[in-house]
């Protein structure tokens, strides 16, 4: 940036917040405004909704990622004090203690400011075999001097129609940006309909490094801009993290409740015997499946030669005619409520035997 750019760019900031705090009444003081939420004013409401879920949410392990820190310190905020690091930790902190407070199983990638590295943050949630990952960040405007855009989003891996694409990811992102934004009374930014969004609209046919990389149900919240010129003071809150922390608890406990499919093998299926004409999974799920929803797919070719008995929950895959050799066998389900299976993914190798 050149000098004369420097210049103009701080005497536009300078300009704004002068122009904001006239606004805002001429006090000088800082503009912090939100709303609380009723199991906030009312502790009772808290506690009766912490054991209204608790059934759902208890022993599900559930691994948070706090973005950047560390090393990483560069978005910071309007005014200077809301730095994107520092508040991704508070909010992950505040919901920690939430979800605890379900009995759920938490980790996080750092409880403090320290470095992590990108691809150690999805590979140690994989090594805890965690059920859910949320990846925690503010956001900045793409312009320089920007300091009137802000809403809440959250992203989910890769779009529909593509083999990365993940059902489940979505409906995960929609339960958290419904409640997430609700709670601090953002909208869902200009470009969705819902507030959930594609991380391939940032890297496209790439996505964030974090859900790119996850072996399970993955999702990456941008809570507010910390460049907006109030919504960097709220950010800077603890009780407005706690706020925006409680948002997500409550897009999870309901997420949870709508049951999430699960798909077994019945037996080994790494190697498999031309000879065996089939494949038997079971589908678990707290609700209903439902038949139509199953997809079955043979080196991400869709694949129709299968029946599901909704009884017992049982789905047989017909190999007969799936020729010797590996292939990747990939299926997915959903259930009454909606909610998809994450995918069964597996490398299998058929072999011809010989009588």
């Amino acid at each position: 940036m050149t000098k004369s750019n420097y210049i103009k760019r701080n005497s536009f900031l300078i300009i704004s917040f002068l122009f904001i705090q006239l606004f805002n009444g001429c006090s000088g003081s800082r503009y912090v405004d939100y709303e609380l939420p009723k199991e906030f004013r009312n502790p009772q409401k808290k506690i009766e909704f912490i054991e209204k879920y608790t059934p759902y949410i208890k022993n599900k392990i559930i691994f948070i990622d706090p973005g950047h820190g560390g090393d990483d310190r560069r978005n910071i905020g309007f005014e200077g004090d809301a730095i994107e690091a520092d508040i991704n930790l508070n909010v992950a902190l505040a919901l920690t203690t939430f979800l605890r407070q379900a009995n759920a199983v938490v980790f996080l990638s750092r409880d403090k400011d320290k470095t992590v590295a990108l691809q150690d943050r999805s590979r140690l949630a994989d090594s805890l075999n965690a059920d859910i990952f949320i990846s925690i960040h503010h956001n900045a405007p793409g312009s320089i001097g920007d300091i009137w855009t802000n809403y809440t989003s959250t992203y989910y891996h890769a779009k529909p129609k593509y083999y990365e694409y993940n059902s489940v990811n979505h409906d995960l992102a929609k339960y958290i940006q419904r409640d997430l934004s609700y709670a601090m009374r953002n909208s869902g930014g200009p470009y969705s309909f819902d507030g959930t969004y594609s991380d391939y609209i940032i890297y496209p046919n790439d996505g964030f490094s974090v859900l790119r990389n996850s072996k399970m149900p993955a999702v990456l919240v941008e809570g507010g801009f910390t460049t907006h010129h109030y919504e960097s003071q709220r950010l800077t809150e603890l009780l407005f993290n706690r706020i925006e922390a409680w948002g997500i608890f409550k897009g999870l406990c309901r997420f949870f409740k709508a049951g999430m499919p699960i798909i077994k093998p019945v037996s080994d299926i790494d190697s498999i015997g031309i000879n065996n004409r089939e494949i038997n999974f079971i589908i678990e799920d707290s609700t209903n499946i439902i038949p139509n929803s199953i997809v079955v797919k043979f080196d991400s070719v869709k694949f129709n030669d299968y029946s599901f008995n909704a009884k017992n929950n049982l789905l047989k895959i017909d190999i007969t005619n799936i020729k010797e050799g590996e292939h990747i066998l990939k299926i997915t389900v959903a259930n009454i409520n909606g909610i998809h299976s994450f995918p069964f993914e597996r490398e299998i190798y058929i072999i011809k035997q010989y009588q």
